[in-house]
Parts: C-alpha cells; structure tokens; sequence
C-alpha cells in the first residue's frame, strides 16, 4: 500500500459520508460542514479519480456503478478502522456478543453447554443468531460465526473446531428390514432438510442423481429435522456428530457417509485481533470441543 496514490482523506470522507447518508445536505450535517464544502470534495474527488461517482437523481443524487464500488470499500475501511479503536479503546466492551450458526448447531451442540460459559461470565450479554443462512461479518455487527465446511471462506480467518463427516441417516425404525444398497434406493423415503440449506440436492447430484426427487421433502428448522429423524419419520443428510449417540445405540443408521476429508465446524471471524468477550468465547469453544473428546 502507498499512502501517496490515495486522493486525500478529506475527500475520501466527505463521499463515504454522502454514502452513508444519502444525500449531500446529510453528509454535510454528518460533518458539520456546509452541502456546498461535501460537494467541492466530491467533485474533487471525482477530477483526482478521473471518474463520475454521483449521477443526479431528481432533486438528489445517486451513486454510479463506479461510486458504488467505491462507497462499498469506504464502507468496510472505515468500518473496520472503527472497530479497531473501539476495540482498542474498550468502547465497544458493552456490546452483546454477537454470534451466528446454524439452528442445528445451536439446538444440538451449543444450547446444552451455553450455560456453562453464562456461570463462569456473567458480565457478557449474548445475542445469538440461528439461521442457516451465510451471515455477512460486518463491522460492529456479528463477531463470531460457527460454521461447517472445510475452512475456506474469503476474506475470513477460520480455525477448526469440531472434525466431523456429512453422513445420510435414518431411524431404524423408518429403514426397518428393506437393504439400502444405492442412494437411488432413498427416492422412495421422507427426507427432512433444514431450512435456507441444499444439502440433499447437493448429496444426490453428487451421487449421479440429476434431478432425483425424494417422496416428500419437507423443510424444517435444523433442530426439528434431528427430532423427526429420531421419530422416524424421514431421512436426513446430518453431521455425524449429532447423532453419535443415536448410532451407538442402534436406534439411528447411518446410510450413506461423505467421504471427502476436511470437513468440520470452524469458529469463523473477521481479521484482525478480536474483542475481549468474543476471544473469550472462542478460548471457551475449543476447550468444549477438547472435552467432548
């Protein structure tokens, strides 16, 4: 990085400002400067870069696809420039832990030991987010996601917590006596898949099956397609780790098992040094997973 091929940070503030507001007069008020000092900056701006980053629109103004990109980065950069001083400074030390993984995780996994880490930190407020959706890491918002995959997420640091294989599954009571030789031989069952997720689309396709339709697919939370798959009333494409136990007593059969290396649940976050709550968290992740053997 060169400081000296940057256009000057007055500049560069003056338009993340009218990004983050909208509107010229807006940035101006953000600023504490005149609509006619935020417009001398943009279009100085604009002549440093060679490029229009503001279009008018009506009686305001809009972002070009340029400014947009443009706008996108400031956003991140100084996003992250405040995140670094608060968590330098402690400013940010009242802010609820933020975490994000999938309802099955959260149901299976987490719930049954939060209570531990609630009695040994009280202080720290949590606000947990279940959701099989990819959650954007964004400055000031989520600090921690828990995620399964191989690790691999751009931009991200990741570090593995739990090693587990992606195995298809179903109560023994569902299979009873019939022999599952191919995964052509599934179509004819229930399946349970979570919700926002591809997992079985994805299992099939990877098993030559294009466009292979289960009898009746039905799309729950994480948590509830566990319960379904104890009951017996569907198959289910499931971490393993899960229904350890269920396996071990024979009420649960594992069908099918994933034989690609690597997979797990990695505890996924931003670069860069953590806050104090969510290293905190993180250290007691890892001694979890380690105990849980």
């Amino acid at each position: 990085m060169s400081l000296r091929k940057l256009p000057p940070m007055a500049q560069l503030r003056a338009f993340a400002a009218v990004v983050e507001t909208g509107s010229m007069s807006a940035a101006g008020a953000l600023l504490n400067v005149s609509h006619a000092a935020i417009s001398q900056q943009v279009r100085a701006l604009e002549a440093h870069l060679g490029v229009q980053l503001l279009r008018k629109d009506g009686r305001g103004v809009a972002l070009t696809i340029e400014g947009a990109r443009l706008g996108e980065t400031l956003t991140v950069a100084y996003g992250a420039i405040a995140s670094e001083i608060d968590a330098m400074t402690g400013a940010d030390a009242a802010r609820p832990l933020q975490i994000t993984t999938t309802p099955m995780f959260a149901a299976a996994w987490l719930m049954p030991r939060l209570g531990a880490f609630r009695q040994a930190h009280p202080e720290i407020d949590i606000m947990l987010n279940p959701t099989a959706a990819t959650v954007t890491l964004e400055p000031g918002g989520i600090d921690l996601a828990i995620r399964f995959g191989k690790g691999t997420w751009t931009g991200l640091e990741s570090k593995l917590l739990i090693h587990t294989d992606f195995v298809i599954a179903a109560a023994r009571s569902l299979i009873g006596d019939r022999v599952i030789a191919e995964p052509a031989d599934l179509l004819d069952f229930p399946w349970f898949q979570e919700s926002g997720s591809t997992e079985i689309n994805r299992w099939l396709a990877s098993q030559g099956i294009e466009g292979g339709k289960v009898k009746g697919l039905m799309e729950i939370p994480g948590n509830l397609s566990l319960d379904g798959l104890r009951q017996g009333h569907g198959v289910v494409a499931v971490t393993r780790t899960f229904i350890e136990a269920d396996v071990a007593r024979g009420d649960v059969v594992v069908l099918f098992q994933d034989e690609e290396p690597g997979f797990g649940y990695f505890v996924v976050h931003r670069p860069g040094p953590l806050r104090a709550s969510a290293r905190l968290f993180t250290n007691w992740l890892h001694r979890m997973a380690r105990d849980a053997g």
